[in-house]
């Protein structure tokens, strides 16, 4: 799916979370009236098993309550206000499901998951993911990232042919994450941190034929360095101003 979008590509990082609470309905709407390319956003597990949209372990950060998503169950979640931290205009915005996400805007625009388990990965994150996915006939228009090459191993397995990014780490987190696991066969772009982006990391990732999708960029000096070194893309929470930039580079 991305890798049959024009370059260079901008994805609403959470949305355009630049103007809206992140990972909510109203920053994947906004995102759209914005005209990005594609979305992003981050799925976990309730404790009942359910797919919700949010990035962090914790509800604290997003939300008024406090608590573990993976301790909570989708009504604990669903009564927890999403949007008022972010501002008031968005008031009462819930956590999406990953059913809502699909059900609103999947037919709208490429969606790019990331699978966020991080603390739970021996969790059933992406076998719920990717049965909802075929439940509702998405496959060509998402794609799947993450930091845990085993779960793009297993999307793979499940959903051969899906377009996958493997995300990496800057500095020496990213030493540390190579040493560890090795990058996976068959995906279709490194997801890299925009501070270890280099001519010659995007030369040999081209050259491998994959693509350069870089995160999480919002300054736009910064978009114009990328793209004049090739980069195919960027995730950025300012989907509007990421299309201007994009304009003057488009191939």
């Amino acid at each position: 799916m991305f890798t049959s979008l024009n370059t260079p590509v901008i994805i609403g990082h959470r949305g355009a979370s630049l103007y809206a609470p992140e990972n909510t309905l109203a920053a994947f709407k906004l995102a759209i009236r914005q005209q990005a390319d594609a979305i992003e956003f981050d799925v976990k597990l309730s404790t009942d098993q359910q797919v919700v949209v949010i990035h962090d372990p914790s509800v604290d950060r997003t939300t008024g309550g406090q608590g573990l998503v993976s301790k909570l169950s989708l009504s604990e979640l669903k009564r927890l206000d999403a949007g008022g931290w972010f501002s008031s205009e968005f008031h009462d915005e819930q956590i999406p499901t990953l059913e809502e996400v699909f059900d609103q805007v999947g037919k709208q625009i490429p969606m790019n998951i990331e699978l966020t388990n991080y603390t739970t990965p021996a969790d059933a994150l992406v076998d719920k993911v990717v049965e909802l996915v075929k439940k509702k006939g998405l496959e060509h228009q998402i794609y799947f990232s993450s930091y845990l090459s085993g779960n793009l191993k297993k999307v793979q397995r499940l959903l051969p042919g899906c377009g996958m990014g493997y995300l990496t780490y800057a500095g020496p987190a990213g030493i540390i994450q190579r040493i560890l696991q090795k990058s996976p066969s068959g995906i279709n772009s490194i997801n890299p941190a925009w501070q270890s982006v280099s001519q010659r990391m995007v030369d040999r990732e081209h050259q491998q034929a994959r693509r350069v999708l870089v995160y999480t960029v919002n300054d736009p000096d910064e978009m114009r360095r990328l793209f004049d070194l090739g980069a195919d893309g960027i995730f950025t929470d300012d989907p509007a101003t990421g299309r201007k930039v994009a304009s003057e580079f488009r191939r």
